[in-house]
C-alpha cells in the first residue's frame, strides 16, 4: 500500500472519529437526541417544500385533499415524537403533543410560514372535534354506571368539593383579573377548572405503586364522578351563553331548566341505553359481517353526540353518555365469535385523532398573547386557583387513616378536559364577540400544561412522606388475595372495581403459599405446570397460576 494511500485512509478515519465525537457531543448536550434530531430532520423537510404547501393550502380551497394529507402527516409525526420526548421525561405523552403543537403554531415567530395553514384547516378542525368526541367516549368506555352507583360516600365528597372549590376561584380568578370581560367569561373560566383527567390521574398513580391504596381507590372514583359533574356544568354554561347570545337574559328559570335538561339527558340516556344496548347488540350478533361491534358502538357514540347537540348541550356529554352504557357484558356473543373488545378496537382510531386534537389546541396557542398586559399572571392565578381548588376536596374524604393530602394532589392534573373546555368557549359568541378571547385561552392552555407537569412529583412526595408506596402494595396484595380465593376452593371473596397487576399478584400468591392453610400436594398439579424459584425460594407456578387468578380478577367477576 502506497504511502498517499495510506494518508487518505488516515485522513478519512480521523474525520470519521471527529464526526462520532461531535455526535456524541450532542447527544450530551441534547435530551433524548434522536427524537430531537428527527424533529429537526421534519422541519428541515418541510422547510425545503414551502411552495408546495402553499399551493397545497391555496389551490382554490383550503379543504383539498392533498394539504389535508400533508397537515396530518405533520401533525401525527410532530404528536409522536413530542410524547416520545414527554414520555421520555417521565410526562405524559399528551403533554408533549400539546407542546409540540405550540412550536408548529408559533414558527412564524421565527420567520416559518410554511406550516402556517394547519391552524387554517376547517378539514383539520372537524376531524380534531372528532377526536375529542373519540376522547370522552374512551374515557366512558374505561367506567361503568355500576361503578359510579359503588365509589362510596368518600368519592362522592370528594368530586363534588372538587368541582365546586374550583369553580368559585376560577370565577373569583376571572373577575378579579379580568373586570372588564362579561360575566359569562368569568363563568366559564371557573368551568374550566373543575374537571380532573382520569387518565392521566391513573397513569400516575400507577408508576408511583401505590394504585392499590384506598387513597387511590378514592381518587379514581372521585375523577370519574368528577368528570360527570364537569360536563353537566359545562352543559348549563353553555346552554346559558346560547340563551344569551340570541337575547334571552339570565334567569334562575332559564339556569334551571338548562341544569334540568342536561340532567334529564345524562339519566335517561344511561337508563334507556342501559335497557336497549344489550338488545341492540345481540341484534347485530346476527349480522354476518366484520367489524359489526365497532361499528354499532361507534354509531351509538356519534348518535348520542348529535343527540346532545341537538337539545343544546355539548356533543362530548352525549359521547361520555355512550361510553359509560357501554359494557362488556352486553356485547359478549360478539367478543365470543371472535371480535376484540371495543376498547381495543376504538383504540386504533383514537390514536390517529386525538393527537389531532392536542396538536392543534397547542398550535393555536399564540404565544404572542403573553406580550399583553395581564396575560401572565392570568395564567399564574389559573394555576394557583386550580391546585388549590383541588386541595378543598381533601375535607370530603370521612374516616380515619386516610392520606388527604394525597387525595387533593391526585385531583390537579386537568388535562385534556380542561382543553375541551377552553376550546369549546373559543367558539361560543355573545354579541357577536367571543366568549373566550386568545389572551384567556392562551392561559388556560398554560394552566393544563402546569398542573399536568407539578402533578407527578407532588403525587410521589405525597406518598412517599408516609411510606405510601409500601402501603399501597400491601392493600395491593390483600385485594390480590382475596381474587385469588375463588381459585382455592374459597366459597365468597370480596368484589373489588379495578384490575390487579402482575406484581401484586405474583405477591399475593407468595403471602399465600407462606400460608399454613393453604397446601398443594402432587395431584394438584398437572405435568404442565412449570416450577420456578422465587427470590425467597419458594415455588411458583408462575404462568398458569397466573392465569388462573385472573380468570377470576375483580374486572374478570364484574363482566361475568
Amino acid at each position: 500500500m502506497t504511502n498517499g494511500s495510506k494518508s487518505r485512509e488516515e485522513q478519512e478515519r480521523r474525520a470519521v472519529a471527529g464526526r462520532a465525537r461531535v455526535s456524541g457531543a450532542v447527544r450530551r448536550i441534547v435530551p433524548c437526541g434522536s427524537a430531537f434530531r428527527w424533529i429537526l430532520g421534519a422541519l428541515f423537510l418541510i422547510g425545503t417544500c414551502p411552495a408546495a404547501i402553499a399551493s397545497g393550502a391555496a389551490g382554490g380551497h383550503e379543504s383539498t385533499i392533498p394539504a389535508v394529507i400533508l397537515a396530518l402527516t405533520i401533525i401525527l409525526v410532530a404528536a409522536k415524537l413530542g410524547g416520545h420526548v414527554a414520555v421520555k421525561a417521565g410526562q405524559p405523552a399528551v403533554l408533549g403533543e400539546l407542546l409540540v403543537g405550540v412550536l408548529l403554531g408559533n414558527l412564524t415567530l421565527f420567520g416559518f410560514s410554511a406550516v402556517e395553514f394547519i391552524t387554517d384547516s376547517s378539514s383539520i378542525a372537524m376531524l380534531a372535534e372528532v377526536g375529542v368526541i373519540l376522547l370522552l367516549f374512551q374515557v366512558g368506555l374505561e367506567s361503568s354506571v355500576p361503578q359510579m352507583l359503588n365509589v362510596g360516600v368518600s368519592s362522592l365528597l370528594v368530586a363534588t368539593l372538587g368541582v365546586v372549590g374550583p369553580f368559585l376561584l376560577g370565577w373569583g380568578v376571572g373577575v378579579w383579573l379580568l373586570p372588564e370581560e362579561s360575566v359569562y367569561a368569568h363563568i366559564f373560566l371557573g368551568a374550566t377548572l373543575t374537571a380532573t383527567s382520569v387518565g392521566i390521574t391513573a397513569r400516575v398513580l400507577k408508576d408511583l405503586g401505590v394504585s392499590g391504596s384506598k387513597e387511590a381507590r378514592i381518587i379514581l372514583g372521585a375523577a370519574v364522578i368528577d368528570d360527570v359533574q364537569g360536563l353537566v356544568i359545562l352543559a348549563v354554561v353553555t346552554g346559558v351563553i346560547a340563551a344569551a347570545n340570541v337575547g334571552a337574559k339570565l334567569s334562575f328559570v332559564a339556569l334551571a331548566i338548562v341544569v334540568l335538561k342536561a340532567c334529564l339527558f345524562l339519566v335517561g340516556s344511561l337508563a334507556l341505553g342501559s335497557y336497549l344496548s344489550p338488545r341492540l347488540f345481540w341484534l347485530a350478533s346476527k349480522l354476518r359481517a366484520n367489524g359489526v361491534l365497532l361499528a354499532v358502538g361507534l354509531s351509538l357514540c356519534f348518535f348520542l353526540s348529535w343527540l346532545a347537540s341537538q337539545i343544546g348541550l355539548a356533543p362530548i356529554v352525549g359521547a361520555f353518555s355512550a361510553g359509560l352504557i357501554l359494557e362488556d357484558l352486553h356485547y359478549r356473543d360478539l367478543v365470543a365469535s371472535g371480535e376484540h373488545s371495543l376498547e381495543k378496537l376504538v383504540e386504533p382510531i383514537s390514536s390517529f385523532l386525538v393527537p389531532v386534537f392536542f396538536v392543534l389546541m397547542g398550535a393555536r396557542t399564540d404565544l404572542r398573547s403573553f406580550a399583553s398586559p395581564g396575560v401572565l399572571w392570568l395564567a399564574a392565578a389559573l394555576t394557583v386557583a386550580a391546585i388549590i381548588g383541588k386541595q378543598i376536596c381533601s375535607f370530603g374524604v370521612l374516616g380515619k387513616g386516610f392520606d388527604r393530602l394525597s387525595v387533593g394532589i391526585g385531583m390537579i392534573p386537568r388535562g385534556e378536559v380542561g382543553l375541551i373546555f377552553a376550546n369549546i368557549g373559543l367558539t361560543l359568541m355573545v354579541a357577536g364577540v367571543p366568549v373566550i378571547t386568545q389572551q384567556i385561552f392562551a392561559a388556560v392552555v398554560v394552566m393544563v400544561i402546569a398542573t399536568t407537569v407539578v402533578t407527578p412529583p407532588m403525587l410521589a412526595w405525597s406518598f412517599r412522606r408516609n411510606g405510601g408506596r409500601e402501603k399501597g402494595m400491601a392493600e395491593s396484595v390483600t385485594a390480590a388475595e382475596a381474587a385469588l380465593q375463588p381459585a382455592y376452593g374459597r366459597e365468597q371473596a370480596p368484589v373489588y372495581s379495578r384490575p390487579i397487576s402482575d406484581e401484586e399478584l405474583e405477591l399475593a400468591v407468595l403471602k399465600m403459599l407462606r400460608s399454613p392453610n393453604i397446601r398443594f400436594v402432587e395431584a394438584d398439579v398437572p405435568p404442565s405446570h412449570e416450577f420456578e424459584s422465587t427470590p425467597d425460594g419458594l415455588p411458583l407456578m408462575q404462568l398458569d397460576l397466573l392465569a388462573e387468578a385472573k380468570a377470576h380478577s375483580p374486572a374478570k367477576r364484574l363482566q361475568n
